[in-house]
This record gives C-alpha cells, structure tokens and sequence, in this order.
C-alpha cells in the first residue's frame, strides 16, 4: 500500500485549455442533522426568461456542504420574505430558525443582473418586533435595525453569477460563524480515462465541481498536483520523458517549468505556504527522501536521511516544520521534522498505518489516511491532545486535502467500482461524493483563498 501511494495517483502535460468532457456532480450520503438551522429564502426574480443559475439554491448548498448549517427546505418555508419588513419572526423562531437570508434580482438596461440581499437576525428581530430604538448622535431616539446582520447590493455579469453567489454564501458563513468561508475556490484533480487517446488529464473545478476546465493533457501519467499559495500556479508531476519529472504550471497562462530531473523518483511537491520553496521527494540516494528546494537560488536541501522511505511532506502552517510518512518504524506512520533543528518525532500511534497527513490551516487538526483492520478511512487527530476520529466510511479512502478555512476534505474513494472524489466536513457530520462520468478520479488538490 505504502509503495502504491508512493507511486500512484498518475499524469502529465500538454498544455490546453478548453472545457473537460464531464463536470463533476455534487450527490449527498450522509446528513447534518444537528447543525444550525438557516432559511435561504428564493430571491425574488421577475425577468423575462429564466436566471442561468439560482443564485439562492447555490447558497443553500454551499451552506449545507460545511456541515455547520440545515437550510430549511423551500416547501417547508412558512413564508417568502423578500425584506426585512415582510418578515414574521414568530413563524420562523417556531421552526427553530435563528437567521433568514432573502433578496431580490433584477436586470439592469446593459444585462448586468443587480442583486440585493439581507442576511436578518430572526431571534433579534423577534424579541425588538425590528423595531428598537437606539441613541442618535445627537442625543434623538431613532429606530435601529440592528436586526439586519448586514445588506448589500451588486451588479454581476451574468457569466459571473454563480460565482457571486460563492461570494454571498462567504459572506453568510463569516458573520454567522466568525471564520471565513472557503466557497469561492477551486479544486485540481487528475482524470483517468483508458478510453481516451490523452488518458491523462489535470483538471480544475470550482471547489462543488462546476466550471470544470481541462488545463493539461497526455498518453503518459501524472500525479500529485498541488497549489501555489497565489492560486495561480500548479506544480505536478509528469512522465512525459519517461521518468517522473516535476514541473510547475501557471494554470492562466499555460507556461510550464521543469523543476527536478533526478535519477528515478521525482515527487510529491508541496509549496511552501510564503510559495518560496518546494517540499519533494527524491531517491537519488537509492531510497526515497524528503527534500526541500529554493525555488528563486534552485538550492537543493536534503531533509531527511537513512535507509527507510520518506514521503508525502506537507508543509505546517507556519513554514518551519514538516510532516511526512515514514516506514522507519516498520509501518507507514507521520513524522514532524523542524527544518532549522531537524529534530524529528513521531506524530501517530493509533491503527496498523497513518499515512498522507496534512495539517489544518491553524495547526490544530491532523488530517490523514488511517488503516485499521476495518480498511483505509480518513482520520482526524487533535495534535494536542493526540485524540483521533475517523471521519469517513468509504472504501479505499486516500489523498486528503483541506479547504483553506479548515472546515472541509476532499479526497478520493472507490464507488461502483472506480474512483471518486468525494467530501467531507472537517467534524464527520456532513459527507458528500463528486462522481465522474468519464473517468477515474484522483489526486484531489483544494486551492488557496482566491
């Protein structure tokens, strides 16, 4: 298994841009039935022909995805609100909602859709009926609306609607949650199609799968693509020429760079979260190797060392250590090297194998492949307390990546027999897949805040 991981998750590069043959299709398998409550009310649209999205039900399942939030489904909705003022707080208090978002749609003369959005504190507006009173700046009494959480109003493309409406579910999660959403960004991921004459292919997605954009192709394997931290470029590996090569891709542009050519084994990069160094793996020693390169001096930093397997580093959040899977101890586990020191410890100690760990973006949580006798699942330990909890069921659970806010997981699984991606929330309570419909789905890669 350990060499498999090592070696697997293949593709490489000619450059291309065009739309893949398939988009990625959101099907939820598991529920979320203690999160919080929320009504995302329909927007109000009255043009002529239909919206090319809707902008509220893209909300709702954005929320829904993080596991934190139940939107209220639209034939359980006791009203349709598209204000503040035409809000019946008791009605929605009575099904134990706390917020409502609502809002209205309309096209402007050059086609431009204007969209005007409330997010309301129901419980708020309940108990002041949205009508308390606050202090003027000159001592007067005038009404408050404190009840509103906030209001906006937006000209969007209609080419750029959906992705507005990632921005507005943002916007939602961050004041109700105190932490930002991670719903306007994308995911990278390998395509394997035997049938296809370039059976290779690294695509890229918005973060839930659509806008699905092939940006290389080959008839030879790649693997392991990973972000830089500006999301504009993608390091991977190719076998273009035979062996694995690393190169990095700027994914606009379609210029690529070969990075590392070493003697057999060129893998797993990883930038640096200031994206001025990569983590990689060699065996020009014979075993494989952790290493780290400058990317502006081309410095070549050996990192670990011995005659054990070194593998999958990944960066902590704060650039001074990593972590990797060793067979040192005899099975695969994750170790935690300090670059300046190099002193090395141990991290896992539950199940038979802990491998392809990544840590959260505030350092608190280890994610990982965790392989006990029931098979390989996701696991997720508290790196302070040394807790663990399985987080997924599937089979063949593999190549976690985390959401930039830490909230959610993707990673691949096996489902009818091939592979998907599927999704996670960072709690286990929310789980969802992304199956293809032409192809094997691998090597799942989250993107950076864009």
């Amino acid at each position: 298994m350990f060499k498999r991981l090592v070696l697997g998750w293949l593709l490489i590069a000619m450059s291309v841009f065009q739309v893949a043959n398939a988009a990625l299709e959101l099907v939820i398998t598991d529920g979320i039935d203690s999160a919080r409550p929320i009504a995302i009310v329909p927007f109000k649209w009255q043009g002529a022909s239909p919206l090319p999205h809707d902008v509220s039900a893209v909300i709702a399942s954005d929320l829904q995805r993080s596991g934190k939030f139940s939107p209220v489904p639209t034939g359980k909705m006791p009203q349709t609100p598209y204000s503040d003022s035409q809000v019946d707080f008791e009605k929605w208090t009575g099904l134990g909602v706390d917020s409502l978002l609502t809002g209205t749609i309309t096209q402007n003369a050059d086609g431009d859709y204007v969209i005007q959005y409330q997010l309301i504190d129901v419980v708020r507006g309940q108990l002041t009926q949205g009508q308390s009173k606050t202090l003027s700046s000159d001592g007067e009494l005038v009404v408050s609306k404190d009840h509103i959480l906030f209001s906006k109003r937006a000209t969007v493309p209609g080419e750029r609607l959906r992705e507005y409406a990632h921005r507005i579910s943002d916007l939602v999660y961050e004041e109700l949650t105190g932490e930002r959403g991670a719903f306007l960004t994308r995911v990278a991921y390998v395509v394997v199609n035997d049938k296809d004459s370039y059976a290779y292919q690294l695509r890229v997605a918005d973060y839930d799968g659509y806008n699905e954009r092939l940006v290389l192709r080959s008839k030879q394997p790649l693997m392991s693509p990973a972000w830089s931290p500006d999301g504009k470029q993608l390091a991977y590996v190719s076998f273009q020429n035979g062996q694995a090569e690393i190169f990095i891709m700027n994914i606009y542009t379609g210029k690529r760079e070969k990075i590392t050519s070493y003697p057999r084994h060129n893998g797993a990069p990883r930038f640096s979260p200031d994206g001025n160094k990569l983590a990689l793996v060699l065996s020009k020693t014979g075993s494989l190797q952790v290493y780290t390169l400058d990317l502006n001096t081309r410095k070549l930093t050996q990192i670990t060392r011995g005659r054990s397997n070194n593998t999958e580093p990944f960066w902590h959040p704060d650039g001074k250590s990593l972590i990797f899977t060793s067979d040192r101890g005899g099975k695969p586990q994750i170790y935690k090297v300090d670059l300046a020191s190099g002193s090395t410890n141990r991290l896992t100690w539950q199940g038979r194998q802990n491998l392809g760990g990544q840590i959260t973006p505030d350092g608190r949580f280890l994610v990982m492949v965790n392989r006990t006798n029931s098979g390989f699942h996701l696991a997720k330990q508290d790196l302070e307390t040394g807790s663990v909890q399985v987080l997924t069921k599937t089979l063949l659970d593999e190549s976690p990546s985390i959401s930039p806010n830490g909230g959610m997981v993707i990673y691949s699984s096996i489902y009818n027999e091939t592979n998907v991606l599927s999704m996670v929330s960072i709690d286990g309570r929310f789980k969802a897949r992304l199956p293809a419909t032409n192809g094997r789905v691998r090597a799942p890669a989250w993107s950076p805040y864009l």
